[in-house]
């Protein structure tokens, strides 16, 4: 693989990341952990996890997503679950047609 091409893998993924996860978050809301592990599942590569948080972070100072507190049937704390908002609906579809229409021109 040359290096133009890796180039190309890491600004798609790892660097548009933010993608992923929104697309992720329209099938249902997801905690953080949840979120590292079904993008290496769906996508198939694994963001590190802080970086994760980081876009999480940036994702719902933006108003894309929001949070909210769902207490689970086993014993412990209650996880932070992350959920996209209609803001967050409206940029995925708009990035979504941004990469269709660039797609047919290449």
């Amino acid at each position: 693989m040359n290096a133009a091409y890796r180039r190309l893998i890491r600004k798609l993924t790892v660097e548009n990341l933010w993608l992923y996860v929104l697309s992720l978050l329209k099938k249902g809301p997801l905690y953080g952990y949840e979120v590292v592990r079904r993008i290496e599942e769906n996508f198939g590569f694994k963001p590190g996890r802080v970086t994760c948080y980081i876009v999480l972070y940036k994702l719902q100072s933006e108003g894309l997503i929001t949070t909210k507190r769902i207490s689970s049937s086993n014993p412990g704390p209650q996880r932070r679950y992350y959920v996209l908002t209609k803001k967050g609906e409206r940029a995925l579809e708009r990035a979504k047609s941004f990469l269709k229409e660039l797609s047919e021109k290449l």
